[in-house]
């Protein structure tokens, strides 16, 4: 019998036009093969204004299975998230 695989944890990255973590975390997301979602904070207060409530002050913030947020690009936060 075939394990059935898990199915993916949803990533949403809030970031900005010029910030150079955000594209580092993009390029590793799209690396292995993670689809995300991206979201401009400089267009979207609402979604900055989110980041702040958790405790973010800066981008990137990492947001994966709709609970776990992540302040900045760590990688192995991430692959802890996402069950790696």
């Amino acid at each position: 019998m075939e394990a059935k695989k898990k199915p993916a944890k949803s990533v949403t990255i809030f970031t900005s036009p010029t910030c150079v973590w955000c594209n580092r975390a993009k390029s590793y997301f799209t690396s292995k093969g993670i689809r995300f979602k991206t979201i401009d904070v400089t267009k979207d207060k609402f979604a900055a204004e989110d980041c702040r409530k958790h405790g973010c002050r800066s981008v990137p913030v990492i947001l994966i299975g709709g609970t776990y947020w992540i302040c900045g690009f760590d990688q192995k936060k991430i692959e802890n998230a996402l069950g790696k």
